[in-house]
């Protein structure tokens, strides 16, 4: 099924001239930070496994993040657009299993893709952010990162390290230009939660619980998440950095 970004779109030029790299942005909060970039006059390179939902203004770029040499030659596939100053750390998978039912090779995964590919396009990108005197990332986190979720153990983990990245990047380069923040979402209505669903014995119930967890009513939407996202990349958020932006309908409020 074709997944496409939800509406509406704040059209705008204020990223007109920014070259932005955006990680799993083949569904969900990617394909969302995606669609508003272009919309605000970003040139975008969208990379993911898959990019067929991708829409067609963007440079599509196939990569597992990883792996450390597919990361490199997607960036080097891309170095001919010129230098990228945006980056967007949102590929990310989910585990729903406690510490002792977690099994390691999950775990690594888990760690593989959310940490490890955070770290390789942070470190293959910094430098060209560097040369330049200026750079923005945003990482997706999570609100899970932050407070235990029952049977999130390897993605609790994770996400927690994600935000300790952050804040350790933009404090090691707040005087070179960097900044970096994390958006920390809540439960999104996005294809990863409708799998889970999918998976479930009853999905109606499970829906409704993780519902009922927010106290706002309802699941967040992709475009939520993306929208904060490109607030903390755009020149608004000038004077943020080392921030992770909780949008969670009141998860971490109770």
């Amino acid at each position: 099924m074709t997944v496409v970004a939800d509406q509406p779109l704040i059209v705008s030029n204020d990223f007109a001239g920014r070259r932005a790299l955006v990680t799993g942005a083949g569904s969900g909060i990617g394909l969302s930070i995606t669609a508003q970039l272009l919309a605000r006059g970003a040139e975008v390179v969208a990379a993911d496994l898959r990019t067929e939902d991708v829409p067609g203004e963007a440079v599509r770029v196939n990569v597992d993040v990883s792996d450390e040499a597919q990361v490199r030659r997607a960036i080097d596939e891309v170095r001919h657009l010129g230098p990228i100053d945006t980056l967007f750390n949102n590929a990310g998978i989910g585990s729903t299993k406690s510490v002792v039912n977690v099994e390691a090779d999950e775990w690594d995964r888990v760690f593989d893709v959310n940490v490890r590919g955070t770290y390789l396009f942070c470190k293959h990108l910094l430098p060209s952010m560097l040369t330049q005197g200026f750079g923005v990332i945003v990482n997706t986190a999570s609100v899970a990162g932050m407070i235990g979720l029952p049977d999130r153990a390897a993605y609790c983990a994770s996400k927690g390290a994600v935000i300790a990245l952050t804040k350790q990047i933009a404090v090691q380069y707040a005087g070179q230009g960097i900044r970096c923040n994390s958006v920390c979402p809540g439960t999104v209505d996005s294809p990863w939660v409708g799998r889970l669903l999918d998976e479930a014995d009853d999905p109606v119930a499970r829906r409704e619980q993780l519902v009922g967890r927010q106290p706002l009513g309802r699941l967040g939407l992709p475009r939520e998440i993306a929208e904060a996202a490109v607030y903390l990349a755009s020149d608004a958020a000038a004077f943020i950095t080392g921030t992770d932006l909780i949008i969670d309908g009141g998860i971490t409020a109770g």
